[in-house]
């Protein structure tokens, strides 16, 4: 069965009344955890994105605090974990100059958990593409914005 295109999924909503748009979004709010979260991020969180993005680098900051770290797989694997987090973030708010900060705190955090980033070349490959990420985000910017987000990106790198 192959799914409608986005553009005869509007023209049908289009069509149904209020009463029935809630009830369909109340239904698909039942069957994926993201689906609820997105929704939670556009009616609660999309309004203040500062204090959205402040709470998602306390998160890792804490998350980095709780990681175990008796051996470098649970430290790659943990690691992994907290960047599929702050990728769905990402998604859901589809700025750049917030993807840049959650980015550049992720990174700032790797870099100072342990100096485990030399000793594991898996753990080294992780904050490289992160790096590799933040200057592709900081080229898609406004120059004026650029040179913020270059020198935070000059002090990850040194």
């Amino acid at each position: 069965m192959k799914p409608a295109t986005i553009s005869e999924i509007q023209k049908e909503l289009s069509l149904l009344s209020q009463k029935e748009l809630l009830a369909l979004c109340s239904r698909l709010l039942r069957f994926k955890k993201e689906n609820k979260e997105l929704v939670t991020y556009l009616l609660f969180d999309s309004i203040d994105q500062d204090g959205f993005v402040r709470k998602v680098n306390e998160s890792v900051t804490s998350s980095f605090a709780e990681m175990n770290d008796s051996n470098v797989y649970l430290i790659k694997k943990s690691v992994r974990k907290i960047l599929r987090v702050i990728n769905k973030y990402i998604r859901f708010c589809g700025d750049t100059k917030m993807e840049l900060e959650m980015r550049i705190h992720f990174c700032k955090e790797l870099k100072q958990f342990k100096k485990e980033i030399n000793s594991s070349q898996q753990l080294a490959n992780i904050y490289n593409g992160q790096i590799d990420k933040i200057h592709k985000a900081i080229a898609t910017l406004h120059e004026d914005l650029q040179g913020d987000f270059v020198y935070e990106v000059e002090l990850l790198e040194i």
